[in-house]
């Protein structure tokens, strides 16, 4: 394979030979979103071990497709710069039927952004960034490779978790065990619980190839190419994407009834290939099969167990929605598992993960099955419809919209639930960050990088902000004894409205808006943000 695969050490655990002290956190699985998880505690002061039973980085790309909220968080971890650095960036997409293309689509028309639209790196490179970013914090995450968790008990007020190692076994306490552990988690299998939802018939084989040539031809541009019924795989659907280091993605549906280990085979893929990209010379470097679906457990949060990323929830790869998903999950979960062991907040704030996240997975998996029943029709009407949008797409406007190739990964909205003080704005309570530039005396930056991680209250033009402990204050347009800042090309003021005041959750979000914010109104917003307002019902 193109990426050079070197191995994590493994260190004994303290455990083989003492009892541990009991952990705040324990994170089972070293993937992004594991990793993910323990560097947003640790920028909060939380200490957290984390175990995988690997100690390589992914085999294989995997996820590929960053979105512009993804990076947003990624960028207040740490790695969003050298990601972004790294990653092929794309924002416009194509879509064929046959020879023609039907439609194409500019996912941020607008500047004024610190991240694009998406870029593609591929799985194991986040990994590596992520488990480097995690080794500066030598004292808050303790990083366990080969370290096999194989049961776990819930005791009075923590969990005791039983691990394997290559010398031997022992068993740790911890407050919270957050199972970070896949689509296959042992974790949930271990608890007897069943993801509800679609499983799909439909196969798709991925192939990631190493090629000097673009496959893109003459348009030798990053961009999302996708087939309806392509003239190299006749009334099928397929999927070319760039990613670094000449590494190219395609995605090619199957028939239902392949055999997916003897489609997998590389006399079967390099006929496949070869009639994508025609006599360009290249190697193959990953490949596998897999099955659409569209589940998620009915619960994400069980006591002092909760479940984040693929282990709570799995949908299709078309709409990048799957990592993305998980990542936007640790943004959720992070401040209120930190407000909870730091005393701040009932643990009831926890649930909330539950109610907000649960409804972005079935947000999700919406938007998947429907991109999957139309690449892959189940019915007759079906056929027919999909049959007639692409044919009208290639003139009219309205039919364009149609088209679904995948529906592509955008946060979701959280308006309405019980954390928000509903309000009317421009962008309302509940919706993410809106991205936009400043600049002060000290230099330029980005409203994401001034509102994320901790609670904040900005106000956008002339609006005079009271003074809450606990609280960071910043105006924009506006001059007084707080941080300040110009909105350059005034895209802060356009996109959120002079004469208000937001106030942000630590994970991006708008929990409330004021016309003339009082201290008693803010502080008021903060403590329902952190669950005030929360009943027993309620959890």
């Amino acid at each position: 394979m193109a990426y050079d695969y070197t191995p994590f050490p493994y260190t004994d655990p303290p455990g083989l030979t003492e009892t541990e002290p009991r952990h705040a956190v324990v994170i089972v699985g070293a993937g992004p979103v594991g990793l993910a998880m323990a560097i947003d505690l640790a920028l909060r002061g939380v200490k957290s071990v984390v175990l995988d039973d690997n100690n390589v980085v992914s085999m294989g790309s995997r996820a590929i497709c960053w979105s512009k909220r993804t990076m947003e968080i990624f960028d207040r971890l740490g790695v969003g710069e050298r990601m972004l650095a790294k990653g092929v960036t794309w924002k416009v997409g194509r879509n064929f039927h046959g020879h023609r293309e039907v439609f194409s689509f500019d996912l941020l028309p607008e500047d004024g952004h610190k991240y694009p639209a998406f870029i593609n790196l591929q799985q194991y490179y986040v990994e590596e960034y992520l488990v480097e970013r995690a080794r500066d914090f030598p004292e808050l995450i303790d990083l366990r490779f080969r370290n096999k968790v194989v049961g776990h008990t819930d005791l009075d007020g923590c969990v005791q978790v039983e691990i394997e190692t290559p010398s031997g076994s022992y068993k740790l306490e911890t407050e919270y065990l957050i199972a970070c552990d896949g689509a296959g988690s042992a974790t949930r299998e271990r608890m007897g619980l069943d993801f509800t939802g679609q499983t799909f018939q439909e196969q798709f084989l991925i192939a990631d190839i190493e090629m000097e040539q673009s496959p893109f031809g003459d348009a030798d541009v990053p961009e999302r190419w996708f087939w309806f019924d392509p003239p190299f795989h006749p009334g099928k659907s397929a999927l070319l994407h760039m990613q670094p280091d000449n590494i190219y993605r395609i995605d090619l549906q199957l028939d239902v009834d392949a055999d997916g280990k003897a489609e997998a085979a590389e006399d079967r893929v390099i006929p496949r290939i070869k009639a994508v990209v025609g006599d360009k010379p290249f190697k193959l470097d990953w490949v596998s099969v897999y099955k659409f679906r569209c589940i998620k457990l009915d619960r994400f949060v069980h006591g002092r167990v909760v479940f984040v990323g693929d282990s709570a929830h799995v949908v299709s790869p078309f709409g990048a929605r799957g990592g993305n998903g998980g990542i936007q999950d640790v943004d959720n979960l992070g401040w209120k598992l930190a407000a909870v062991l730091n005393g701040e907040a009932d643990a009831r704030l926890i649930e909330t993960y539950h109610e907000e996240r649960s409804h972005g997975s079935a947000e999700n998996i919406l938007n998947s099955t429907r991109s999957t029943n139309f690449m892959t029709p189940k019915s007759p009407i079906e056929a027919l419809f999909r049959a007639e949008a692409l044919k009208l797409a290639q003139d009219q406007p309205f039919a364009q919209k149609l088209l679904n190739s995948g529906r592509l990964s955008v946060p979701c909205s959280l308006e309405g639930m019980a954390l928000q003080t509903p309000g009317a704005a421009q962008i309302a309570p509940g919706t993410a960050l809106v991205d936009a530039p400043l600049s002060s005396e000290a230099g330029d930056t980005w409203l994401l990088r001034e509102v994320q991680g901790e609670f904040t209250l900005v106000g956008f033009g002339d609006v005079v902000l009271p003074e809450v402990v606990g609280l960071r204050r910043i105006g924009i347009n506006h001059r007084a004894d707080y941080p300040c800042f110009t909105a350059l090309q005034n895209h802060a003021i356009r996109r959120y409205g002079a004469g208000k005041a937001y106030l942000f959750r630590p994970d991006g979000h708008v929990c409330a808006v004021f016309d003339t914010p009082t201290e008693a109104a803010v502080r008021e917003a903060m403590a329902r943000a952190c669950g005030a307002k929360l009943t027993e019902d309620t959890a």
